[in-house]
């Protein structure tokens, strides 16, 4: 009689060393003289001898995911874009700090080791480093049979970057009278998929669906990697100086929620709907799923992947070097103070902090 093996139990260990081997390439890319060691290590080791000579070196971390973006990537058998993704979730947070990303570690967590496909996942996120300027130094796949499918998996990811005290950004650096400057998202990024997935399921539309107004297929929009804003942000921050007083990343909880976290209380950012139109894919959602408005804001970015808050004197070179950068870039409203009134439109005490509010105005450019 033949005993049990783990392989039979459901776990490959040698796909999981193939899987390896394959994204080997695409993690080297995304090293520098810093990091020691290289893959396969039980730990990833980075030489912070820089930070030395810092005044007072802060250091940044942040940790997400994707969401169920996931399940776009898994049910079009497209991989490599998702590792984007979860770069721009993470690594964006800590420059929204001001904060100069280290590194990287990812955890793929997936009901069977499918090598190929483990490994376009790891490129993709060893591309949304080598873009961001952060290194992978180092990750975990896990198989977990009979807890998930042998097709399911899901990703997560953490980083740490650093920032001088005196650098650091949010809302002790805002004032009134403070510009606010939206940058372009690059589509839906990696928020609100639960609610486009069930819009989608509901109307009977397969992701194969070639929709006229995207001007490509609905799979193809809901893929599209979030923008990644980490350099352009850095280098607005090196050009503008004191002048850039906070960034926000625009992500779960739309716009006005994402704002008034990094505004001080008191403070009301008036945003100002008329400055820009959101992309064909919001108006689809919207359309499709008859989902309210408001609803659409406090779901979706909108259009807006980040705005950067800075001295008034501040907002044309503001939004020219981010045009520069290759970030659309416009004055979607400014920092009044908050008159304490409650409404519809006006949204205050977002994500727990008591920040300032925000309130949106006007309609939609067309």
């Amino acid at each position: 009689m033949t005993g049990l093996t783990y392989a039979a139990a459901g776990v490959d260990v040698d796909a999981g060393d193939r899987a390896v081997a394959l994204m080997r390439e695409a993690v080297g890319r995304t090293h520098g003289p810093e990091v020691l060691g290289g893959l396969g290590g039980f730990a990833g080791l980075f030489d912070a001898s820089a930070l030395v000579g810092m005044r007072r070196p802060l250091l940044v971390s942040s940790t997400d995911g994707v969401g169920t973006k996931i399940a776009v990537a898994q049910a079009l058998d497209v991989h490599d874009t998702i590792g984007v993704d979860l770069v721009a979730m993470v690594v964006d947070d800590l420059v929204v700090c001001g904060a100069r990303p280290l590194f990287m570690t990812d955890y793929i967590a997936c009901g069977a080791v499918v090598p190929e496909r483990v490994a376009d996942v790891v490129r993709g996120i060893a591309r949304g480093c080598e873009e961001t300027g952060t290194a992978l130094v180092g990750g975990e796949t896990a198989e977990h049979p009979g807890l998930m499918a042998p097709d399911e998996y899901d990703v997560a990811g953490a980083a740490t970057g650093v920032v001088e005290a005196d650098a650091l950004l949010g809302p002790s650096r805002v004032r009134e009278g403070d510009v606010l400057v939206a940058m372009a998202s690059s589509g839906l990024h990696s928020n609100g998929y639960s609610l486009v997935r069930r819009v989608v399921a509901d109307a009977g539309w397969g992701l194969e669906r070639h929709v006229d107004e995207l001007g490509r297929t609905l799979g193809e929009e809901l893929l599209e990697p979030t923008r990644l804003y980490t350099r352009p942000c850095l280098r607005l921050a090196d050009s503008l100086g004191a002048d850039l007083h906070a960034l926000t990343h625009v992500t779960g909880g739309g716009l006005a929620a994402n704002l008034g976290r990094v505004l001080p209380a008191g403070s009301q950012g008036l945003v100002d709907r008329s400055t820009w139109t959101p992309p064909p894919v919001v108006d689809l959602v919207g359309h499709l799923g008859g989902v309210p408005r408001e609803d659409l804001e406090r779901t979706l970015n909108m259009g807006v992947g980040m705005v950067a808050v800075v001295a008034r004197t501040a907002e044309d070179d503001a939004v020219e070097h981010l045009h520069r950068a290759g970030v659309p870039a416009w004055v979607v409203g400014e920092v009044t103070t908050d008159d304490g009134t409650r409404g519809q439109g006006v949204t205050w005490g977002a994500k727990g902090v008591d920040g300032g509010s925000v309130r949106l105005v006007s309609e939609h450019r067309r």
